[in-house]
């Protein structure tokens, strides 16, 4: 038995070592939420993989392609459903539309499907400001008109003002009027407001990156650009950089021959527009007018280079406000869109052009070095400036991917746990996601391996691909409810040398 005076002095050790022990781990916590790597998440509406970084030789994206050259860029990334709400809830939730039950804009899953997380749910769980910018939810019934709020976001999401003149008569037609048109080139200052949705979304989410600077808690900020969504609304100048003389049509402009009509969107979106009826194109297979269809890919064009430059404006204040090196940054679009190829127009398809997307990832020290001192990952590129040079993209991957794999990579990316694979069924399960990790792509050491083999998940994709060096095949399991409750099952061949 040890005296008494050594039996207080290890009680006071002890005590002492307990306290030490304390304090080191409050202090390893503080340093887990200090260390965590901000998320900036951008979302593009109807934006096929139309880039330089993709390819493209038309396209002035530098600024998109900027950040490309400093990412892992996904050459074959492809959405569960070519529409804009089904898309966005399936990406954000880690769903396939088949779970969330939603296939058009008139559902909210919460309510008709399942109490289901999404990735800005899952984040403001785990400690991180969660903040929506411009379209990141498709906005009414399909997010509960709130924005999936307050369940996603920490602050209530922000819309631009000038964003309900969209669909209004603001183009400036040839006989001097105001029209609804789908073509829209205009000056800003004649413009409602003097702006456009997108220029006031970049500075939004330029005002609360400046907020997060000092804040120490880290941040997941989702920015939704609405170009180059219809009507193709932009600033004119853009129309420079796409002479008519250099636009080409389609390389593939005609409906195939014997294609199921269920496989054909007749895009009636486009037909609605005034410049569009006045052309009085037939219903359901056109075809548009040769000049038409060049001024038409001229516009999209056009609001891509615009919208590229609204990336680079937000992507150089990033780099400005020193949030470059602890901030990943994620690029994708909810769909596609068909400029001409097959004799279709916009989405609602299941063509490649429809369904493929650009997606992409920046993740500081690791798809790239960190910047040093006074460096700039992302410094502004103007797209008029003739020395603007086209970037190789970084690492890349030619693996046919899908969005669902969105949720699972992001927090996989920024050190959370990644939510596991969903039982069958999964309606009553808040939290897990069908979608496969693509951590395993980043080729990183001690991170989570997830296999995947083709068809080892048994959820179906409305359109499900299988990608060959030369076929393409396309199978669909669409419900016909416009002529009924019957089903349809087709199985499309494609060969992609003789039908790009």
């Amino acid at each position: 038995m040890p005296p008494p005076r050594t039996g207080l002095c290890l009680l006071l050790l002890g005590l002492v070592l307990g306290s030490v022990c304390v304090t080191l781990g409050s202090q390893a916590q503080a340093n887990s939420t200090t260390d965590a790597l901000n998320v900036l998440l951008i979302i593009v509406d109807d934006l096929r993989p139309s880039l330089g970084c993709y390819g493209d030789k038309l396209v002035r994206s530098p600024n998109i392609d900027q950040l490309a050259s400093h990412s892992l860029l996904f050459q074959n990334a492809f959405v569960q459903q070519a529409v804009c709400a089904p898309s966005r809830v399936s990406f954000l939730t880690g769903r396939r539309p088949d779970t969330t039950r939603l296939y058009d804009f008139n559902s909210y899953w919460r309510v008709h499907a399942g109490n289901f997380s999404t990735i800005p749910q899952y984040f403001k769980d785990n400690g991180y400001v969660t903040m929506s910018v411009g379209k990141v939810f498709h906005p009414g019934i399909s997010s509960n008109h709130s924005d999936d709020s307050p369940y996603s976001w920490s602050f209530p999401p922000y819309h631009p003002s000038s964003e309900k003149y969209e669909n209004t008569k603001t183009c400036r037609g040839p006989d001097g009027e105001l029209h609804a048109n789908l073509l829209c080139p205009v000056d800003v200052v004649d413009v409602p407001e003097g702006t456009l949705p997108d220029k006031q979304s970049t500075e939004e989410a330029i005002r609360l990156l400046k907020k997060m600077k000092t804040s120490a808690s880290p941040f997941f900020l989702a920015v939704g650009y609405h170009k180059p969504h219809i009507p193709f609304r932009y600033p004119k100048e853009f129309q420079k950089l796409y002479p008519l003389e250099n636009i080409t049509l389609a390389p593939d402009p005609e409906v195939p021959d014997g294609l199921p009509p269920v496989a054909y969107n007749p895009w009636m979106d486009i037909r609605q527009r005034e410049d569009v009826q006045a052309l009085n194109i037939s219903v359901p297979y056109g075809p548009i007018p040769v000049d038409f269809q060049r001024k038409i890919r001229q516009s999209y064009f056009a609001s891509v280079s615009y919208l590229d430059t609204q990336v680079g404006h937000l992507l150089s204040a990033l780099d400005d406000l020193h949030l470059a090196n602890s901030t990943i940054v994620a690029f994708t679009s909810d769909h596609g869109w068909a400029l001409g190829e097959h004799g279709e127009w916009a989405k609602y398809s299941n063509f490649d052009v429809a369904t493929r997307v650009p997606l992409m990832f920046y993740v500081p020290g690791r798809t790239a070095s960190l910047p040093e001192t006074g460096e700039k990952l992302f410094p502004y590129v103007d797209p008029f400036h003739s020395a603007s040079e086209l970037m190789e993209p970084g690492r890349q991957s030619t693996d046919l991917v899908e969005l669902v794999s969105l949720f699972p990579t992001l927090a996989g990316l920024a050190g959370l746990q990644v939510p596991p694979r969903c039982p069958v069924p999964s309606f009553h399960i808040e939290l897990c996601r069908e979608g496969k990790n693509l951590l395993k792509h980043f080729r990183f050491h001690g991170l989570e391996e997830d296999p995947y083999l083709p068809g080892d998940s048994p959820f179906p994709l409305m359109a499900e691909e299988f990608e060959w060096e030369r076929t393409n095949v396309t199978s669909w399991l669409q419900m016909m409810w416009w002529i009924g409750a019957n089903s349809q099952f087709l199985l499309l061949f494609w060969d992609h040398l003789m039908m790009p």
